[in-house]
């Protein structure tokens, strides 16, 4: 029996459900025999016997008496201040000695003032405090863990140091913050590790931590103890300092979209994931190559399942170990910002998995996620729903952004799945949603939480991109937060990229009947700040490759794709492409299987790939195709009503648009039909040189293009036009123009 300590309180211990073990544990001053004494209490399992070594005086051994069977240990001692450093000398009962520090010998690390910010969800930086972090305390090396499980009855931290025994470091509650800590002396990186979690029901199960820096791949699942800082040195100083002064709305952005894990395979060695530094050494400097902008990778925080191509995440704070470490991770991104390439991130904070590893019930009750599946759920995804609402879950998911941006300087995130975020019906038929407390389905918690994320990283990450996939109409999305919108930067077009790809898809002859599918986009063009994106969810599960979704024989197919991208190029708004539609993939993607790379063997396909990489070039160098996207002034229609022969033709226009070189004009022929002498008017007298025609032969084209590299305005008025040209536009092929008072040859845009 112990002298200061109850029967019942041991037990507590020794069964592990003591709610404070460090209440028990460790050093405490008593009152024994009438003075002020020091009593140190330990729980060994294993051990037979326990001796303390005083740090001063490590030659000393004190027996400690062994106040139950199962491994509770008592000393007294005569000393009356508790900043006392020992260590245990252990003997377990087959004899095998170790020296330990004591856990419960030291203080707490996480603040009154982080717990308050957290609790208030402001506190920005909570990765720093929350999960493992490798430290020295009073100069002892050691891991600080810590994790949020409110209503837990007991959380214990597990691993190899200490044979996965959630008996061994129970974790101190502190106090009404739900945040529980240990500080485990002695270890150090590399540590594989989990929470023990005993719920108040008496279940208890294995939960990683949602804070991981690093964490194993699937299918294993434990957490990996990982210091971040002094990984890697960048090198990207200039590109960082002119990103936060850049207005990316006013900049040419083309973004080719990733998925890291299938871009190219490396075959030869069983078909294995590319590592992030392959990816260095053979996706930037074909990015650089072809012309895009930035590169937007698909989720690669760490998933447990492939197939969902990373947007099932339950490692928030570590990249996917798939392709290697985080510090390898740095250096990708560093190499691209070096070759002048910006990275964009995926990110999901929309739905979570219900891996039984993951953040689902995780502290025993619906902690990251509502109790009531009508509001906790995604039917169409079999995923939960975070509970935005809850202050610690809104800053779990705001401070991730940040991480991702500051840690790894990432420049932009492209939030997945905002629609289904902001609606409470969404995918839900009637009586499976419930209202808010105004009556409507719209979600007022996401909307905060969207509004709160944005602000923040605008505030300390300007320059940064922020972009929706939102697939309604919900006003003011790429809107500023004062002006009453959502605080995105950019939204994809799914509008435009819907009615675009189902106008391609039709047969030529049939086309006059769907030309609205082309005009309808620039009703609404400049309601928002647009992407148009051509992306990885149009080429799966049957809908085909973009090529494949091409009507015609083989040549029209090409030519239709090239005619698409020249139309994306000149239309207002950012442009992506999911990766192998550049040069004309032929099969639906496969999150599983490499990019069809053979196919460049074939001139047809090599003229794609060479259009694409023009189209990027004169983009990048034009300002009127991107200069003034998002307002009316950077557009005007010529024609939009020629119908009947599939044509439209229009004028992008950059700053200053009375100069006639600060304007381009752009044709389109949507049929297989030539249009020889075909008249429109334009802007200006003088020549028009042909800056692009997507029929030219170096693209696979029949080589329709203009005689001389233009063709000069006459004085013939058309379509309330002072001048007019006549052109003659190649079958299913765009040709693009720009006004010169000088003649002469064609320049090398």
């Amino acid at each position: 029996m112990s002298y200061s300590v109850s029967d019942e309180e041991i037990k507590q211990i020794v069964e592990s459900r003591h709610q404070d073990p460090f209440q028990v544990l460790g050093p405490h001053l008593i009152d024994y025999k009438g003075k002020k004494s020091l009593v140190i209490r330990a729980f060994s399992p294993d051990a037979e016997l326990i001796y303390l070594l005083p740090a001063d005086h490590p030659d000393i051994k004190h027996p400690m008496k062994k106040i139950h069977p199962d491994g509770f240990f008592e000393a007294i001692l005569p000393e009356e201040k508790r900043a006392f450093r020992y260590r245990f000398h252990i003997i377990d009962k087959e004899g095998t000695a170790r020296t330990c520090y004591d856990p419960y010998s030291f203080l707490p690390i996480i603040s009154e003032y982080d717990r308050y910010l957290f609790a208030q969800g402001n506190h920005y930086r909570i990765f720093e405090k929350l999960g493992s972090h490798p430290m020295e305390i009073d100069a002892v090396p050691g891991v600080q863990f810590a994790v949020w499980a409110p209503n837990a009855l007991r959380v214990s931290t597990v691993g190899n140091f200490n044979h996965w025994d959630g008996r061994v470091h129970q974790m101190r509650n502190l106090g009404g913050s739900g945040i529980w800590e240990i500080f485990i002396p002695e270890i150090g990186e590399g540590e594989l590790y989990k929470y023990e979690i005993k719920a108040k029901n008496g279940d208890v199960f294995l939960k990683a931590d949602p804070y991981a820096f690093y964490s194993q791949v699937r299918p294993e699942t434990a957490s990996i103890v990982y210091k971040l800082e002094g990984k890697y040195k960048w090198t990207d100083h200039r590109w960082m300092k002119k990103r936060a002064s850049t207005r990316p709305w006013g900049c040419p952005v083309s973004i080719y979209e990733v998925h890291a894990g299938s871009w190219m395979r490396v075959e030869e060695e069983n078909n294995r994931f590319p590592t992030y530094r392959e990816l260095a050494e053979r996706l930037i400097p074909y990015v650089k190559d072809i012309g895009f902008t930035h590169i937007e990778l698909l989720p690669i925080a760490a998933h447990p399942y492939d197939p969902s191509w990373g947007y099932q995440v339950s490692g928030y704070y570590a990249p996917t170990a798939r392709y290697g470490r985080p510090e390898e991770l740095m250096e990708f991104v560093d190499r691209c910002h070096k070759n002048d390439i910006g990275v964009i991130l995926d990110w999901v904070p929309a739905h979570f998995p219900k891996d039984a590893h993951a953040l689902g019930w995780f502290d025993g009750s619906c902690l990251y996620e509502h109790a009531d599946p009508r509001q906790g759920e995604h039917p169409d995804w079999g995923t939960l729903i975070y509970n935005y609402g809850r202050n610690e879950v809104r800053n779990f998911l705001i401070a991730n952004a940040l991480f991702w941006l500051e840690k790894y300087h990432i420049d932009g995130l492209r939030v997945d799945g905002v629609a289904s975020m902001l609606y409470l019906d969404y995918g839900r038929g009637p009586g499976e949603w419930i209202p808010n407390k105004y009556g409507g389905n719209e979600n007022l918690e996401a909307v905060d939480f969207i509004k709160q994320a944005n602000s923040v990283v605008h505030e300390k990450f300007p320059g940064v991109m922020m972009i929706a996939e939102e697939s309604t109409a919900w006003p003011g999305v790429s809107r500023p937060v004062h002006l009453g919108g959502l605080g995105f930067g950019f939204k994809w077009n799914m509008g435009w990229m819907h009615d675009v790809l189902e106008y391609m898809s039709k047969d030529p002859i049939h086309r006059k009947y769907h030309h609205h599918n082309l005009t309808f986009g620039l009703v609404y063009a400049f309601s928002e700040n647009f992407v148009l994106p051509l992306s990885h969810d149009e080429v799966v599960h049957g809908k085909r490759s973009l090529l494949d979704k091409m009507p015609g024989d083989a040549w029209q197919k090409f030519a239709n794709l090239r005619l698409l991208f020249a139309f994306m190029y000149a239309h207002p708004g950012k442009k992506l492409i999911f990766m192998g539609g550049e040069f004309g993939q032929w099969k639906e993607w496969h999150y599983d299987e490499s990019l069809d790379w053979q196919l460049l063997n074939y001139e047809s396909h090599r003229g794609v790939q060479r259009l694409v990489k023009d189209l990027n070039r004169l983009y990048r160098s034009q300002p009127p195709l991107y200069e003034i996207d998002f307002e009316p002034a950077g557009f005007e229609w010529i024609d939009m009503n020629d119908a009947e022969n599939s044509v439209i033709t229009f004028i992008r226009k950059g700053k200053n648009p009375d100069n006639p070189e600060n304007n381009i004009v752009c044709a389109f022929n949507f049929t297989p039909v030539p249009r020889d002498n075909y008249r429109f008017g334009v802007p200006f007298s003088g020549f028009y040189r042909e800056i692009l025609n997507t029929d030219a032969a170096i693209y696979g084209g029949s080589n329709r293009v203009l005689a001389g590299d233009g063709v000069t305005a006459e004085d013939i008025p058309w379509h309330l036009y002072s001048f007019s040209i006549q052109v003659n536009l190649p079958p299913l092929g765009a040709v693009l123009l720009k006004p010169s008072v000088h003649g002469g040859p064609h320049p090398n845009y």
